[in-house]
C-alpha cells in the first residue's frame, strides 16, 4: 500500500505557482522591451544612441509605473518575424512594436498574445512616386509591391486586389531598410505597402520625401497595441492600466509639467474633496495594489513621459518630421477612439 499512498500523495500535491512577470521585472529591476528600432516616430535611435518614439515611451511608462524609473529598460530591436518568438520565449517582457491586434494573434490557438489598449489606430496604405501619376489601386494593375515579411500586409493586399480584380505581384523583405531601398531604386517595385504610419515614417527618411505620396485609399483596419504573453493576468493587467492611465491623464488635463501641482491640490488643496481624482492619483484607495503596482503608479508614469497626448505630440505632432494628424487617435472627448474605463 505504501507505493500507492505515495503516488496518491504525489497526485494531490498542488502544482508550483508560476511567478508573474510583474514580480520578475521588479525583482530584476529592469524591463525587457521589444521594439522595432527603425521606425521614426515610434521607435528609432537618436544621434546620441538612445531610443525614442511613441512605442519607446510606452515601455518607459511601464518601467516608471512598475519600478519607479523610466530608464530601467533594456530595448531589443526585433523584426516582424522575430517579435512573437521573442515574447513567447521570455527574451522580452513586453512587445511595444507597431503590432496589429487580430483574432488569430489574440487567441490561444494563434500567437497567444494578451493585448494592451490600442495606442495607435492605423490602416494599411500604399505609397507611390508622385511622378507616376498613380492615384488609385487600379493604376497599379500588374505592378509589383514591396512589403514586409511576417506581417498581415500581404493578406490584406491580396484580399483587396482580388476583390477588385486587379492583378499584382509582391516582393517581401525581412528588414525595413531593404524594403525601402528596393522601392526607392525604382527597378524592383512600383509601390510600397505597409501601415500608413510605417509608410509615413519611411518617407520621412527619404532624401526627397515630397517626391512620394501615400494614396488616399485605406486597405484595412490596423489597431496597433502593445502585447504581453497570454496567461499572466497580473502582468497583462498592469500593462493595460498603465496605458489607460496615460489616456485618462490627458482627459483630465494632467500633464508632465502640472502633475506635481495636481497631486498637491488633491492632497490638501482645492481638489482635496475630489475623491475620483484622489483615487486616480493614488492618494486614497488601493487601485495600484490591486494590480501589484504602487498606488501612485499613474503619477510615476505621467511624471516620466507625460500623458498620451503629450507622447503623441512629441513624436508624431505637427512640429515633427513624422507628423500624422491625430484623427482617430484623439481622445473620445475630441471625437477620437481613445477611451479608458473608469479608475474605480
Amino acid at each position: 500500500m505504501a507505493p500507492l499512498l505515495v503516488a496518491l500523495a504525489s497526485c494531490a500535491t498542488a502544482p508550483e505557482e508560476k511567478v508573474s512577470l510583474l514580480e520578475q521585472v521588479k525583482s530584476r529591476g529592469e524591463l525587457k522591451c521589444g521594439i522595432s528600432g527603425g521606425l521614426p516616430g515610434f521607435s528609432s535611435l537618436t544621434p546620441d544612441g538612445d531610443y525614442t518614439g511613441l512605442d519607446v515611451d510606452v515601455c518607459r511608462a511601464v518601467a516608471a509605473a512598475a519600478l519607479g524609473d523610466a530608464d530601467s529598460v533594456a530595448y531589443t530591436p526585433l523584426t516582424a518575424a522575430q517579435r512573437f518568438t521573442a515574447l513567447s520565449s521570455g527574451e522580452i517582457d513586453l512587445l511595444s512594436r507597431n503590432t496589429t491586434q487580430t483574432l488569430s494573434r489574440d487567441s490561444g490557438g494563434g500567437n497567444g498574445l494578451a493585448f494592451a489598449p490600442v495606442v495607435f489606430y492605423d490602416g494599411q496604405g500604399v505609397m507611390v512616386r508622385k511622378d507616376s501619376g498613380v492615384t488609385t489601386l487600379e493604376g497599379l494593375a500588374d505592378a509589383t509591391f514591396c512589403a514586409k515579411t511576417g506581417t498581415t500586409t500581404e493578406r490584406n493586399l491580396n484580399d483587396v486586389m482580388q476583390a477588385r480584380g486587379i492583378p499584382f505581384d509582391i516582393r517581401n523583405f525581412d528588414e525595413d531598410p531593404d524594403r525601402n531601398e528596393a522601392y526607392k531604386s525604382g527597378g524592383v517595385c512600383a509601390a510600397m505597402t505597409a501601415d500608413r504610419s510605417s509608410l509615413n515614417s519611411a518617407r520621412s527618411g527619404f532624401e526627397a520625401p515630397d517626391d512620394h505620396v501615400i494614396l488616399d485609399e485605406v486597405l484595412s483596419k490596423e489597431p496597433l497595441a502593445p502585447a504581453t504573453v497570454d496567461g499572466d493576468a497580473q502582468w497583462s493587467d498592469a500593462v493595460r492600466w498603465v496605458v489607460y492611465g496615460l489616456m485618462t491623464a490627458e482627459e483630465l488635463g494632467i500633464t508632465q509639467d502640472n502633475i506635481d501641482a495636481r497631486v498637491a491640490a488633491a492632497t490638501d488643496g482645492e481638489e482635496a474633496e475630489n475623491a475620483a481624482l484622489r483615487r486616480f492619483l493614488g492618494l486614497e484607495g488601493d487601485l495600484g495594489g490591486k494590480l501589484g503596482l504602487p498606488n501612485d503608479f499613474v503619477v510615476q508614469a505621467v511624471g516620466a513621459v507625460g500623458n498620451y497626448g503629450e507622447i503623441y505630440d512629441r513624436h508624431l505632432g505637427p512640429d515633427t518630421p513624422t507628423f500624422i494628424p491625430r484623427g482617430l487617435n484623439a481622445s473620445y472627448t475630441e471625437g477620437g477612439l481613445h477611451y479608458a474605463p473608469p479608475f474605480n
